[in-house]
């Protein structure tokens, strides 16, 4: 099964690159999908790409539908954690 999470922008880097934070874990993810893409904006991360921009409520709501199915949920994300604004 493939699934895209949430995650928030929270630096750009250089060559389409960006670091996320997906409930207090951070990644560098490509934006190469999502050139629009800006600081503080919400993505759909799938693979280390961002495929979609989202508003910060589509983003929550996700989060919350897969709380619900923790096998899921890798260690490494926090279940009992909402989005930060």
């Amino acid at each position: 099964m493939c699934l895209a999470i949430p995650a928030k922008i929270t630096e750009m880097k250089d060559d389409g690159l960006a670091t996320v934070d997906i409930l207090g874990v951070t990644r560098d993810i490509a934006l190469d999908l999502t050139p629009q893409a800006q600081l503080g904006d919400f993505v759909l991360v799938h693979a280390g790409f961002a495929i979609e921009v989202v508003d910060a409520d589509y983003a929550q709501e996700t989060i919350d539908l897969i709380k619900q199915f923790p096998e899921l949920i890798g260690e490494e994300v926090p279940v009992g954690e909402e989005i930060p604004g």
